[in-house]
Parts: structure tokens; C-alpha cells; sequence
């Protein structure tokens, strides 16, 4: 069977790849090849009880259980009993239902990491993942996974924080999302032959999505290259593996449950793309800074508040309707941008940047012509030294490191030399090590080049969030934004910032300095 055979176009769907609604869903047919399933639970502790909830058109599947890395290991391989089940309309929303098939006691040889489950069956086979967190600290680095962004980026069945089957059409976003449902496709697995975002289109010509295109011609989630452990957290890990830099791993969701998850570690690793948090995890992320921690963020767009079920299984974001629609709108756990004056907590004083200040480059018509790196300005900082860049030069323009989402600061210049300006909401010292312009208008000049995905709205929402008015005045602060490279200290600890999503295409490319400055900050003392 193609991929394809499993997608569906949502009611208002245009057929377009990029403003498009398809997705991928388990069918009504119980003689039609099929297998999916889910876990239980984001993560597990030596000891623990992994479960799989699952269905399928066969009477029993192969369960393979491998532990990712440069060369898998497979740990456990079986046969599971299954049997065909429904699948709720609303099976983004409130889960899938399905009855639990398979459970296993963690071992506790089993070393700590992000392990693939595969179920397969003639004719289809399904990817699920879990993370085996460790029993106590083994490596002196955490990854700390990106999961609130994944839970909102997922459309299996439908419906995610940005399109969906909800509402009194069946045509709106979903504010909440359950975690009880498979991965979509090139979540778990990144296509071979896939695209990254980044895409510069012609001058004065409509922009495309060529990762987009992808998605729709092959069969798999349009959001792939937005989120998920393939995209972003698997290349870093690999590369980390291949340095011989050891990890061990956790979710941001049992940050939100545990304030004690990062004790025990030197520094705390992000990579790639972690949008959505909690108030609890800003809280035990920050205690950790302050009490000594070092964050090593290579990752962007730290931008809206959630919650989270006391379960941890479903997540809240109102977004843009969370002023009327949010249980919550009359407290500061509103969910909607960290920087909206109602939520009153500025992004800034935890990463020391926002994704409100400008987030887009390298695609659609946002600086998508841009350097693709970060313009150094202070190259005798200790992330940059042994590189050989200078004033001025630029870091992974060659692999375009500077881009899809970015965090910067309003800033002002002396000298010659980037400064955060007054007011920002830090609670620190802020070093702007690099920087480049970043935007949320897709700026165009007739019909010809107008984008129908990004274009002005993304700028209007930002100026009306953040600044409580759309005018000229608003719009201009909203869309001339930047993103940065920054070392940002508060309390006793520190945070380096290179705020952009695609930093890990520098890894993937093996660019020479990149890899340079991802050492010193990972490995090096900081001074």
C-alpha cells in the first residue's frame, strides 16, 4: 500500500500543499492492511511499565523495541496479539480509546535514550516512540526534548494547535491535544529524500514550500520538518554520539512534573524547535539556572504559554482565541504569547530572547535572502574563539543555520557594538554575541509574489498581542525583529542562546566552525 492511502482532506480542504488541511488517519475498513498504536506515556524510568494501546486490520503484528543511535539496537523483538478497533472523529482532541495490547517492565540494562517501537504487519507498518529516561544522572548533559512543541505541531487524526476538525464547522484549530495517538509519519523517521524548511524563491516570484510539496506528493505530515524528534533532536544527538559527547534525555513534560528533573546535571541541552512551555517548566527550569545551571539552547522560537492535564496527557493552547475561549483568560496562565501583557512574565528573563521579535528567516518572503547565519559582532567571545571568524563575518551561512524560527531582543547600537535595550524584562546580563534580521511579514509586492501562508497576518497578530493595536507604528515594531546569538547570566548560572531552529543543519553539514562553537559551549568552561 502508498502512503497516500492513509490521508485524508479535511472538510475545507483546497488541495494545495501549503494551505491545504490533509492528514493521516486510520480508516473505517477492518479488512483494509492497517497497524497503529501509541504509548501510554512520553517517557519511562528504569522499572516502569511501558504500555501500547494499538489496533490493526491483522490478528497480530511483529513488535520490534530498538534504541536510536548511529547504529540502532535492537533490544526486544515479539509477537502481538491485535484486533481492529474504531477510531473516534475527535481522536486528536480526547485520544484514540484504544485498549491496551502490549506492556513491558523497563529493564534496568537498558540505557537511557529515545527508543523507536515499530509494528508491522503485511502491508503497513507504524512508528511510535518513548524516552528511557535515567534512574539517576549517567552523562553530565541532558537533552532536554522538545515535546510541548511536538504535542502541538502532531496532526495525526486531524486536528493540532494550528489546523484542525474542531469548532462549530468542524473547521478550527484544536486548543487542546491529546497525546493518546500515533506520531504522524516523519516524526519518528526523517524521509531520506526530505527537504528542510529553508527556501529562498526567486525575487518577485510567488514564494514556495518546497518541504510542503513534499509532504503532500509523499504521504506524510506537513508539519515533518516542523517538529518531532527527527527533525531537530535526532541529527543533534547523533552528531553528539559521533563527538563521543555522552547524553542523557528527558521531556519537557517531566520538567513540568518534576522540579527536581534537572538536578544532578552540569548542563542542560535543547535543540532545534521548543515553542511551547509551561509555566511550571519556565519555573523549574529558572530555579535550576539560578541555583548554577548552565542551558545550552540551540533551538528557536520560545514564544507561547500551555498546561498541561494533571495526567500530562493533554495539552492547552488557546492562542490567538484565548482572550474569549480560555477557561483561564482572566489569570496570567492565559495561553497565549509569554509576551501578551495579561501573561505579564517576558520571555526574555528565561532564554534571555523572545520569539515576538521578528521569528521568521530563510523562507516565504522573511529574510529569506538573508546572510542565513549569524553576523558576528564580538568575536573574542569564548563560544566564537578558534573559529577564525572575525567582525562582521558570518557563522553557517554555507549551511544556513539562521533559520524558520528565530529569538532576538530590541536592541541599540554603540560603537559599533550590539546592546539589549532598556525594558526588555530580563533578569540578567545579556551578551549579543551575533545577530541577523528576522521578520513576521511576508512582504510582497503585487499578486504575482503574494504568499497566501505567512503574509501580513502573522505581523498583524504580533502588533495586536503584543502591542494592543494594528497601525503603521505597530506593524513596523512587530516586523522588524532579528534573531541572536547571546550568553545570558541570571542568578548563578547561565544561558547560551543560539536562538534558531536550523543550527543543527550546521551539524548535519559538518560546517567547520559551527561544529566549533557546539563544542566550546557543550564541552568548553564558559570564560
Amino acid at each position: 500500500m502508498s502512503l497516500r492511502d492513509f490521508f485524508t482532506a479535511g472538510p475545507y480542504d483546497d488541495g494545495d500543499p501549503v494551505t491545504g488541511h490533509y492528514y493521516e488517519m486510520a480508516t473505517p475498513e477492518p479488512d483494509r492492511p492497517q497497524v497503529w498504536f501509541y504509548t501510554g506515556a512520553l517517557s519511562y524510568a528504569p522499572g516502569e511499565v511501558l504500555v501500547l494501546h494499538a489496533m490493526s486490520s491483522a490478528a497480530e503484528a511483529r513488535l520490534e523495541i530498538a534504541r536510536d543511535g548511529l547504529v540502532p539496537e535492537t533490544l526486544l523483538t515479539t509477537r502481538i496479539a491485535l484486533s481492529f478497533e474504531p477510531t473516534p472523529a475527535d481522536c486528536s482532541v480526547a485520544g484514540c480509546g484504544w485498549p491496551e495490547r502490549f506492556r513491558l517492565t523497563l529493564p534496568a540494562g537498558w540505557r537511557p535514550g529515545l527508543y523507536i517501537i515499530t509494528l508491522t504487519i503485511e502491508g503497513h507498518q507504524s512508528q511510535h516512540m518513548f524516552v528511557l529516561r535515567a534512574a539517576r544522572p549517567q552523562a553530565k548533559i541532558l537533552m532536554l526534548l522538545a515535546t510541548g512543541t511536538w504535542c502541538a505541531y502532531n496532526d495525526w487524526g486531524g486536528s493540532n494547535h494550528y489546523q484542525g476538525l474542531t469548532g462549530p464547522e468542524g473547521a478550527d484549530f484544536a486548543a487542546n491535544v491529546s497525546l493518546l495517538r500515533p506520531w504522524a509519519r516523519g516524526f519518528v523517521r526523517w524521509p531520506a529524500d526530505a527537504p528542510r524548511i529553508p527556501h529562498a524563491s526567486p525575487l518577485l516570484t510567488k514564494p514556495r514550500y518546497p518541504h510542503m510539496d513534499y509532504a503532500r506528493a509523499k504521504g506524510i505530515s506537513k508539519k515533518y520538518a516542523s517538529s518531532g524528534w527527527a527533525a531537530f533532536e535526532r541529527p543533534f544527538a547523533l552528531w553528539c554520539e559521533a563527538q563521543g559527547i555522552a547524553l542523557d534525555y528527558a521531556t519537557q513534560h517531566d520538567l513540568h512534573r518534576d522540579p527536581q528533573a534537572l538536578d544532578g546535571y552540569e548542563r542542560v541541552l535543547i535543540a532545534g524547535h521548543d515553542e511551547y512551555w509551561t509555566w511550571e517548566m519556565r519555573d523549574h527550569l529558572e530555579d535550576w539556572i539560578d541555583r548554577g545551571g548552565r542551558l545550552a539552547r540551540f533551538g528557536g522560537n520560545f514564544f507561547w504559554q500551555t498546561r498541561l492535564s494533571p495526567d500530562l496527557l493533554t495539552q492547552s493552547c488557546y492562542k490567538t482565541t484565548a482572550e474569549v475561549a480560555d477557561p483561564m483568560r482572566a489569570t496570567n496562565r492565559l495561553t497565549s504569547y509569554w509576551d501578551h501583557p495579561q501573561v505579564a512574565r517576558p520571555a526574555v528573563a528565561t532564554m534571555g530572547l523572545t520569539g515576538a521579535m521578528g521569528v521568521y528567516a530563510g523562507w516565504s518572503r522573511c529574510s529569506a535572502h538573508g546572510a542565513g547565519g549569524f553576523t558576528i559582532y564580538r568575536p573574542d567571545h569564548w563560544s566564537v574563539r578558534g573559529t577564525g571568524l572575525g567582525y562582521g563575518d558570518v557563522l553557517g551561512a554555507a549551511s544556513k543555520i539562521f533559520a524558520y524560527e528565530v529569538d532576538g531582543i530590541d536592541y541599540t547600537m554603540t560603537h559599533g557594538l550590539p546592546f539589549a535595550a532598556e525594558g526588555t524584562g530580563l533578569a540578567g546580563d545579556l551578551t549579543i554575541i551575533g545577530l541577523s534580521p528576522a521578520t513576521t511579514l511576508s512582504h510582497s509586492t503585487g499578486p504575482q509574489d503574494r504568499d497566501p501562508f505567512i503574509g501580513t497576518l502573522d505581523a498583524e497578530e504580533v502588533a495586536q498581542q503584543v502591542y494592543g493595536r494594528v497601525d503603521a507604528e505597530t506593524l513596523g515594531r512587530a516586523s522588524r525583529g532579528n534573531g541572536c546569538m547571546v550568553e545570558y547570566r541570571r542568578g548563578k548560572g547561565a544561558v547560551f542562546n543560539a536562538a534558531s531552529c536550523e543550527w543543527v543543519a550546521g551539524l548535519i553539514a559538518r560546517e567547520r566552525p559551527v561544529e566549533a562553537v557546539t563544542r566550546a559551549v557543550l564541552l568548553g568552561d564558559w570564560t
